[in-house]
């Protein structure tokens, strides 16, 4: 080989060794947008260590940047998109947020349905794999997952099915609202970061949140009643995606596709459960300190809201067989996932 070939392949060798160290050693920045302040339990117990364990598994080649309290812009039923459509890398949202988009995903969302948020997450996760994964194929979907067991914060106590009738109450989607229909509520349907400022305003009399929100919201303040449910499962829960938009997810590497993949699934489901579990411990905490009013309705008074909520369970099914959802088949696998996930 000629003096000045063998120079050029050389060259050519070390270039591309540069190169590829040079790619290797690429950073990607992650920009994560939610809608929480930091101190809430999603963000403080499962964003952000999830954010850390993600850095720390790439090497530092990833950097996510998280920005709380929607201060990226927007309102929080846009969060989706966001995802989907590259504004932010990735998002935390209700899927509630979004009315009609999720339909099989709502049968979580069905009055009785779920109690304790980590069990019923890996099965919410294991449930959207097998029967709703169609409906988030615009995302890199990273992990669904529930609140806890769902309650009543009220103004003034609600010790009965007769006492709701009338209030204006909040929900977090139109499931909810139809329950709350149903149970003889004025249903007001809001993000719950509105939550607050229509307590202190009065433009709602109460709302449906978990414990877990609580203290981020100042609800323990501003109302001191609070109503519970008897048995495992709440009156109601709502529904969460962590999703990363398609582009970013691409543009990586494979070995840090890895890094998202191994922190995506059931045990980040889990993560986010548990998150909300710990978190309605603490806010039940902060309102028995504040000698707060906890009414515990006892198993026949519940069996009583039981009875007028399922309706809007036959509701659902209606609507999904209006289209071509086999919303009682849904019904029955969700059911039995929360229960082999809850033993």
């Amino acid at each position: 080989m000629p003096l000045i070939s063998r120079r050029h392949a050389i060259a050519a060798v070390a270039a591309a060794t540069l190169a590829g160290s040079a790619f290797a050693q690429q950073t990607y920045t992650l920009r994560l947008h939610q809608f929480l302040p930091g101190q809430a339990p999603v963000p403080a117990r499962a964003i952000a260590p999830w954010a850390k364990k993600v850095e720390a598994e790439s090497g530092g080649r990833i950097k996510v940047q998280i920005f709380n309290a929607m201060q990226m812009g927007g309102t929080p039923p846009q969060l989706f998109d966001q995802a989907r459509d590259g504004v932010a890398d990735i998002t935390w949202t209700v899927l509630g947020y979004t009315p009609g988009r999720f339909n099989k995903a709502e049968v979580f969302e069905l009055p009785f349905m779920s109690g304790k948020a980590e069990a019923s997450s890996r099965a919410f996760q294991e449930y959207v794999e097998k029967f709703a994964a169609d409906e988030f194929k615009d995302v890199k979907l990273l992990a669904v997952h529930t609140h806890g067991p769902g309650l009543f914060h009220t103004k003034t106590p609600v010790v009965g099915l007769e006492s709701l009738r009338g209030m204006k109450i909040r929900g977090g989607s139109r499931v909810i609202n139809n329950m709350l229909l149903k149970l003889g509520a004025t249903p007001v349907g809001m993000p719950v970061p509105a939550v607050t400022d229509a307590l202190s305003k009065g433009t709602i009399d109460g709302t449906t949140i978990p414990w877990e929100v609580t203290p981020s919201l100042k609800v323990t303040e501003l109302v001191k009643n609070h109503t519970t449910f008897a048995g495992a499962t709440g009156l109601y829960t709502q529904t969460f995606a962590f999703s990363m938009n398609r582009g970013a997810y691409d543009k990586l590497p494979a070995d840090l596709k890895k890094v998202i993949d191994d922190n995506s699934g059931v045990e980040t489901a889990a993560l986010f459960g548990r998150a909300m579990d710990e978190g309605d411990k603490m806010g039940r905490e902060i309102a028995e300190k504040a000698k707060n009013n906890i009414v515990a309705l006892d198993i026949a008074e519940t069996q009583r809201w039981r009875r007028t909520a399922g309706a809007v369970e036959a509701d659902w099914i209606t609507e999904m067989k209006g289209k071509n959802i086999d919303g009682a088949k849904l019904v029955s696998e969700a059911r039995s996932l929360i229960s082999r996930h809850s033993k």
